[in-house]
């Protein structure tokens, strides 16, 4: 199995697009949100990674075929600290999961960034906590500070570790 974590163009927008709507389908689970009245539930921040510098859209692929994205965000609104690479959005189609591609993606982007991270999850979304504490344990030999986040800004746990110790 061949995994590739591209940067994404804009070109390939619309593919990022049409897997966002896959990741927010997925959701629902979590947050019950509604498509809107064009059956679509959007994506209010995707053009923001093709203007603004803090901002990097990647795709995941599988021997070449589409798998899933991450979007990631320079600066943590959590701790008010723009230099943390925070994970906004982090998708691999069911069809890969329980794989390794989540995995070995998930340390592919954290390798093209040195430095400190931050990673949250929705309290509701128990799957995504268990997959990002086995997966940042696995990379931070369990070097990292995980707290529970319980305010307007976020609800649910948040893990912080810095990939540029030794």
């Amino acid at each position: 199995m061949n995994i590739e974590l591209t940067k994404a163009t804009l070109a390939e927008k619309p593919a990022l697009a049409n897997l966002l709507e896959l990741y927010l389908h997925d959701f629902t689970e979590y947050d019950g949100a509604d498509v809107g009245p064009e059956g679509r539930f959007g994506y209010d921040y995707l053009d923001a990674y093709w203007t603004e510098e803090t901002r990097t859209p990647l795709l995941v692929r599988v021997d070449g075929k589409l798998a899933g994205f991450g979007l990631l965000k320079r600066g943590s609104t959590l701790l008010n600290d723009a230099d943390i690479m925070h994970v906004s959005e982090f998708f691999i189609m069911r069809k890969y999961r329980r794989r390794g591609v989540g995995s070995e993606t998930a340390r592919r982007m954290f390798d093209l960034f040195p430095g400190r991270w931050e990673v949250s999850e929705m309290a509701a979304n128990l799957p995504a906590q268990a997959f990002w504490r086995k997966v940042i344990g696995a990379y931070t030999n369990g070097r990292f500070e995980e707290r529970q986040w319980d305010n307007a800004r976020w609800r649910g746990p948040v893990q912080w570790f810095d990939n540029s110790l030794s």
